[in-house]
Protein backbone atom coordinates (compact mmCIF):
# COMPACT_ATOMS: atom_id res chain seq x y z
CA UNK A 1 0.00 0.00 0.00
CA UNK A 2 2.32 2.56 1.18
CA UNK A 3 5.73 2.40 2.11
CA UNK A 4 7.39 3.57 5.10
CA UNK A 5 8.76 6.96 4.36
CA UNK A 6 5.26 7.92 2.37
CA UNK A 7 3.86 7.09 5.93
CA UNK A 8 5.84 9.14 8.08
CA UNK A 9 5.69 12.24 6.07
CA UNK A 10 2.17 11.87 5.92
CA UNK A 11 1.89 11.27 9.90
CA UNK A 12 4.05 14.75 9.91
CA UNK A 13 1.40 16.15 7.81
CA UNK A 14 -0.91 14.77 10.12
CA UNK A 15 -3.04 13.24 7.73
CA UNK A 16 -5.53 10.98 8.86
CA UNK A 17 -5.05 8.18 5.84
CA UNK A 18 -1.21 7.61 6.98
CA UNK A 19 -1.81 7.79 10.47
CA UNK A 20 -4.20 4.95 10.26
CA UNK A 21 -1.89 2.89 8.07
CA UNK A 22 0.95 3.17 10.62
CA UNK A 23 -1.34 2.28 13.01
CA UNK A 24 -2.80 -0.79 11.27
CA UNK A 25 0.49 -1.55 10.81
CA UNK A 26 2.11 -1.37 14.06
CA UNK A 27 -0.78 -2.08 16.67
CA UNK A 28 -0.82 -5.66 17.33
CA UNK A 29 3.53 -5.66 17.87
CA UNK A 30 3.23 -3.08 20.04
CA UNK A 31 0.66 -4.62 22.03
CA UNK A 32 2.52 -6.88 22.81
CA UNK A 33 4.71 -4.96 24.73
CA UNK A 34 2.32 -3.17 26.28
CA UNK A 35 0.61 -6.38 27.32
CA UNK A 36 4.15 -7.26 28.92
CA UNK A 37 3.93 -4.35 31.58
CA UNK A 38 0.46 -4.24 32.22
CA UNK A 39 -2.24 -6.41 34.42
CA UNK A 40 -4.29 -6.91 31.53
CA UNK A 41 -5.84 -5.95 28.12
CA UNK A 42 -7.90 -2.47 29.19
CA UNK A 43 -4.65 -0.94 30.86
CA UNK A 44 -2.43 -2.59 27.85
CA UNK A 45 -4.98 -0.90 25.70
CA UNK A 46 -4.72 2.81 27.31
CA UNK A 47 -0.88 2.34 27.41
CA UNK A 48 -1.34 1.60 23.74
CA UNK A 49 -3.47 4.69 23.03
CA UNK A 50 -1.36 7.21 24.74
CA UNK A 51 1.71 5.85 23.01
CA UNK A 52 -0.08 6.12 19.91
CA UNK A 53 -0.66 9.57 20.85
CA UNK A 54 2.42 10.20 21.48
CA UNK A 55 4.32 8.71 18.27
CA UNK A 56 1.66 11.04 16.38
CA UNK A 57 3.04 14.32 18.17
CA UNK A 58 6.23 13.72 18.13
CA UNK A 59 7.26 11.75 15.06
CA UNK A 60 8.77 14.94 13.38
CA UNK A 61 11.56 14.02 15.83
CA UNK A 62 12.74 10.72 14.23
CA UNK A 63 15.61 10.85 12.78
CA UNK A 64 16.18 7.29 11.17
CA UNK A 65 13.50 7.03 9.28
CA UNK A 66 15.04 2.82 9.08
CA UNK A 67 14.02 2.63 12.93
CA UNK A 68 10.91 3.68 13.21
CA UNK A 69 9.65 0.30 14.86
CA UNK A 70 12.63 0.54 17.29
CA UNK A 71 11.28 4.34 18.01
CA UNK A 72 7.93 3.04 18.61
CA UNK A 73 8.80 0.47 20.71
CA UNK A 74 10.88 2.83 23.25
CA UNK A 75 8.19 4.96 23.19
CA UNK A 76 5.41 1.83 24.25
CA UNK A 77 7.79 0.96 27.08
CA UNK A 78 8.57 4.49 28.21
CA UNK A 79 4.79 5.00 28.25
CA UNK A 80 3.98 1.95 29.77
CA UNK A 81 7.36 2.78 32.78
CA UNK A 82 5.51 6.03 33.58
CA UNK A 83 2.17 4.43 33.98
CA UNK A 84 3.42 2.04 36.08
CA UNK A 85 5.99 3.89 38.00
CA UNK A 86 2.79 5.70 40.15
CA UNK A 87 2.00 2.19 41.09
CA UNK A 88 5.48 0.90 42.47
CA UNK A 89 5.29 2.64 45.67
CA UNK A 90 2.04 0.13 46.59
CA UNK A 91 3.90 -3.02 46.50
CA UNK A 92 6.43 -4.21 48.65
CA UNK A 93 10.20 -4.67 47.55
CA UNK A 94 12.33 -7.45 48.47
CA UNK A 95 16.43 -6.69 49.15
CA UNK A 96 18.42 -9.53 47.44
CA UNK A 97 19.94 -11.12 50.41
CA UNK A 98 16.56 -12.01 51.96
CA UNK A 99 16.02 -14.41 48.55
CA UNK A 100 17.01 -17.90 48.80
CA UNK A 101 19.39 -19.94 46.13
CA UNK A 102 17.00 -20.16 43.36
CA UNK A 103 16.63 -24.03 41.49
CA UNK A 104 18.17 -23.86 37.89
CA UNK A 105 15.61 -23.05 35.29
CA UNK A 106 15.17 -26.06 33.09
CA UNK A 107 12.07 -25.72 32.13
CA UNK A 108 11.77 -26.17 28.20
CA UNK A 109 9.74 -23.15 27.27
CA UNK A 110 9.08 -24.14 23.71
CA UNK A 111 5.89 -26.57 25.45
CA UNK A 112 4.02 -23.44 26.67
CA UNK A 113 1.93 -21.32 24.39
CA UNK A 114 2.79 -17.39 23.98
CA UNK A 115 -0.36 -16.49 25.62
CA UNK A 116 0.44 -18.93 28.60
CA UNK A 117 4.07 -17.00 29.17
CA UNK A 118 1.97 -13.35 28.71
CA UNK A 119 -0.33 -14.59 31.45
CA UNK A 120 2.39 -15.37 34.29
CA UNK A 121 4.68 -12.64 32.90
CA UNK A 122 1.04 -10.33 33.54
CA UNK A 123 0.55 -12.13 36.57
CA UNK A 124 3.59 -11.15 38.51
CA UNK A 125 3.09 -8.30 40.82
CA UNK A 126 3.80 -4.96 39.28
CA UNK A 127 7.84 -4.55 40.14
CA UNK A 128 8.67 -7.77 39.31
CA UNK A 129 6.96 -7.70 36.18
CA UNK A 130 8.15 -4.20 35.14
CA UNK A 131 11.89 -5.20 36.59
CA UNK A 132 11.39 -8.40 34.59
CA UNK A 133 10.37 -6.94 30.95
CA UNK A 134 13.08 -4.26 31.20
CA UNK A 135 15.93 -6.81 32.03
CA UNK A 136 15.15 -10.30 30.61
CA UNK A 137 13.34 -8.68 27.54
CA UNK A 138 14.40 -5.16 26.77
CA UNK A 139 17.53 -6.08 28.02
CA UNK A 140 18.48 -3.04 29.98
CA UNK A 141 20.99 -3.56 32.82
CA UNK A 142 20.31 -3.09 36.56
CA UNK A 143 21.47 0.35 36.72
CA UNK A 144 19.79 1.48 33.95
CA UNK A 145 16.55 0.32 35.50
CA UNK A 146 17.37 1.61 38.94
CA UNK A 147 17.72 5.25 37.13
CA UNK A 148 14.51 4.95 35.39
CA UNK A 149 12.28 3.50 37.99
CA UNK A 150 13.70 5.55 40.78
CA UNK A 151 15.16 2.43 42.89
CA UNK A 152 18.28 1.05 43.83
CA UNK A 153 20.16 -1.04 42.21
CA UNK A 154 19.85 -4.06 44.53
CA UNK A 155 15.98 -3.64 44.77
CA UNK A 156 16.17 -4.06 40.78
CA UNK A 157 18.12 -7.40 41.49
CA UNK A 158 16.19 -8.90 43.70
CA UNK A 159 13.09 -7.73 42.17
CA UNK A 160 14.37 -9.99 39.07
CA UNK A 161 15.52 -12.65 41.11
CA UNK A 162 11.48 -12.27 42.94
CA UNK A 163 10.26 -12.37 39.15
CA UNK A 164 12.17 -15.62 38.20
CA UNK A 165 11.36 -17.50 41.17
CA UNK A 166 7.80 -16.84 40.72
CA UNK A 167 7.56 -17.74 37.39
CA UNK A 168 9.65 -20.82 38.00
CA UNK A 169 7.11 -22.03 40.45
CA UNK A 170 4.51 -21.06 37.76
CA UNK A 171 5.94 -23.05 35.25
CA UNK A 172 6.45 -26.14 37.75
CA UNK A 173 2.75 -25.60 38.57
CA UNK A 174 2.08 -26.24 34.93
CA UNK A 175 4.48 -28.72 33.97
CA UNK A 176 2.78 -30.59 36.89
CA UNK A 177 -0.80 -30.19 35.71
CA UNK A 178 0.09 -31.35 32.21
CA UNK A 179 1.67 -34.49 33.25
CA UNK A 180 -1.34 -35.38 35.10
CA UNK A 181 -3.07 -35.74 32.14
Amino acid sequence: MFDEEQVISGCKRGERKFQEALYQHFVKRMMVVAMRYTKGTLEAEDVLQESFIKVFDSIDKLKNKGALHAWMKKIVVNTALSHQRSKLYLYPMVDVESLGNDAAFDYSLSDFELNDLLDMVQSLPTGCRVTFNLYAIEGYKHREIATMLGISENTSKSQYARAKSLLQAKIGNNESMNYGK
